[in-house]
């Protein structure tokens, strides 16, 4: 489970005055994918939260292929780049329903000391799992 889909169906009001998904809406649709892919490993960002692990976003790159408009059902498929560090990096494809590419996207995260926001090494149950995912 290096990887998963979500499924999402963009609503109406992520719409710009052309009809078509504002590309601030990507965002979101990816972090709705990190969010499931974190809690098909057993995690959330709550979880790591309450362990004093923040997740700020470093770097972000994104391509876009191909316009989503209203309506238009989309998957979101989210995948672990390599074993976490400090940072932990993401690779996204946003597609349609037809499978033509909307979005690439690769992600960077740092794991950061909620108390004193400097970057420190991911809880230790994570980078378990983690490295149990590129074992197999």
């Amino acid at each position: 489970m290096k990887n998963i889909v979500v499924k999402i169906l963009p609503r109406y009001c992520e719409t710009d005055q052309m009809g078509i998904i504002h590309h601030s809406n990507y965002l979101i649709y990816m972090e709705q994918a990190r969010l499931e892919w974190l809690n098909t490993l057993g995690f959330s960002y709550q979880k790591m939260e309450e362990n004093g692990v923040l997740l700020p976003v470093h770097k972000i790159d994104i391509t876009y292929k191909k316009p989503i408009k209203f309506d238009d059902e989309i998957h979101v498929a989210i995948s672990l780049k390599s074993i976490p560090t400090t940072r932990v990096v993401f690779d996204y494809e946003i597609t349609n329903k037809k499978g033509e590419i909307c979005a690439l996207c690769e992600l960077t995260l740092v794991f950061t000391d909620a108390k004193n926001f400097r970057p420190r090494k991911p809880l230790v149950d994570f980078l378990n799992r983690c490295e149990e995912l590129f074992a197999d």
